[in-house]
């Protein structure tokens, strides 16, 4: 059984869609946002790559100006292991591209 009409003769199409917009206004519920878009992997890699450097090197910094009551410390022991890591190996990974694009 078809629904009754509101009207005698049917909307057109911008009647409805003046009609469905006044309706979603007075709900109060705002309009979503589209979803953000993600980079590429390759793209992300390279980004927390050089983040891992640059935090390396803040590191280097922090350990370079210990005080000499600290130089023994478990502290010092942690940032030497930071600062030790060979991050340019992360940097030379050649990545795969995907899709059959490599």
């Amino acid at each position: 059984m078809p629904r009754p009409r509101i009207q005698a003769l049917p909307l057109t199409a911008a009647e409805r869609q003046a009609r469905h917009r006044a309706k979603r206004r007075q709900s109060g519920s705002p309009p979503t946002a589209p979803a953000r878009r993600l980079p590429p992997r390759p793209e992300r890699w390279t980004a927390a790559v050089a983040m891992l450097i640059t935090l390396q090197n803040e590191y280097c910094a922090w350990f370079d100006n210990l005080p000499e009551n600290l130089e023994g410390s478990r502290l010092a022991d942690k940032l030497q292991a930071i600062t030790e890591l060979d991050l340019e190996e992360l940097q030379a990974v050649d990545l795969p591209l995907g899709y059959g694009r490599d």
